[in-house]
């Protein structure tokens, strides 16, 4: 992986770069950025220039057999750390690490979310179990074999066991010689405080839109128009952005639901909810998710056009024809709540929560929400 691949986080970028060339590379390090803000990749990027046998300015060289295996994840010396799903008496990465090589490299955005569909078509989430850690102390008891260093990649330590954390923690305490410690966490807040205060943390921010459009141009497809509003309404995550291009032939779709179940749930017509769950809830669990994601924004979007400032709000002709009539109805009084019950509600069907019962549950909120 290449810094140059990696969209926009140029501060992120220089910081890393220039902890390499001043020779101040700390041994643990916490890369804490939520979803679709590359912060995997960056590790990625940075485990491959730590050990390229022919750096460059601002980036690896591509070309030497360190970078050559480095960017197929095969590399000796980089190992990798992530949730999986127990099967038998004893779960490690390594089990999954041929099935995680691919799907890193075939996606290299991608959400904890669709991991977890990969290996268990979403039916359970993984997590990183005690046994890890005896893996971890035999590769890093090894020499090296030509890198530099020793380099272990964590995807979501938070996702780590307390019997695991507390292994991980002893070996962060007394780390091996030439060894760098990668976590990658998309919510460091979990992480026991005594890990925290054993790294060095570095903040990743979601993606600016200018440069997520940019890489959103080089790979999909799509009007501008399509990607300049699927980066706006993801607020620099890569991953939904991504989700909301996919899902744009489903708009549509989408804002029959949305205005459906705005129409029933502000008139009260509880039969018409149930209607409405009814039809819903059969649909798989990304669409569901998707719609969420439109809802949210078409929320955000009728809050901010009663501010009367056209160059704010992105909408089709369709949309702004509803939202315009509906605006004042969403207002300081409920924006938050309503937006709030959506996320609630997207977090528990990505938890393969049952669709009907968080639907019903979510609409029938909404009623009250309205008489805010």
């Amino acid at each position: 992986m290449f810094f140059k691949d990696i969209a926009g986080q140029q501060l992120i970028k220089d910081h890393l770069l220039r902890s390499v060339k001043e020779d101040r590379i700390s041994h643990a390090q916490l890369f804490a950025g939520g979803e679709g803000t590359g912060s995997f990749l960056l590790a990625l990027a940075y485990a491959q220039y730590l050990n390229c046998l022919n750096r460059g300015e601002h980036d690896a060289c591509g070309t030497c057999s360190s970078c050559v295996k480095a960017s197929k994840m095969v590399h000796p010396d980089i190992h990798f750390v992530f949730p999986v799903i127990k099967e038998g008496s004893k779960a490690v990465s390594d089990d999954r690490i041929k099935e995680f090589r691919e799907f890193v490299l075939e996606r290299q955005y991608f959400s904890a979310g669709q991991w977890f569909d990969r290996i268990s078509d979403g039916k359970k989430s993984g997590v990183i179990y005690d046994d890890e850690s005896a893996v971890i102390l035999r590769k890093l008891s090894m020499k090296n074999f030509e890198g530099r260093y020793k380099i272990m990649i964590i995807w979501l330590p938070e996702r780590m066991n307390v019997s695991g954390a507390n292994k991980l923690l002893k070996i962060l305490e007394e780390p091996p010689t030439s060894t760098v410690f990668l976590l990658v966490s998309e919510n460091p807040q979990s992480l026991l405080a005594t890990i925290l205060s054993r790294t060095q943390m570095l903040n990743v921010p979601p993606i600016e839109t200018e440069s997520l459009v940019e890489a959103l141009k080089q790979k999909y497809d799509f009007s501008e128009s399509e990607i300049n509003l699927a980066a706006r309404l993801s607020k620099g995550n890569y991953v939904r952005a991504v989700d909301y291009l996919s899902s744009s032939r489903d708009q549509s779709v989408f804002f029959e639901m949305f205005t459906s179940l705005m129409r029933s749930t502000y008139s009260r017509k509880v039969f018409d909810i149930m209607k409405w769950v009814d039809e819903v809830a059969p649909l798989s669990r990304d669409k569901l998710k998707a719609f969420i994601d439109y809802a949210t924004g078409m929320l955000r979007e009728s809050y901010i056009y009663n501010f009367r400032k056209p160059e704010l709000v992105y909408l089709s002709p369709g949309e702004e024809d509803f939202v315009r009539k509906f605006s004042p109805f969403i207002n300081d009084n409920n924006i938050e709540d309503m937006t709030e019950e959506l996320k609630l509600a997207y977090s528990h069907i990505e938890q393969n929560g049952n669709a009907r019962i968080v639907l019903l549950d979510m609409a029938l909120k909404m009623v009250m929400m309205f008489k805010s």
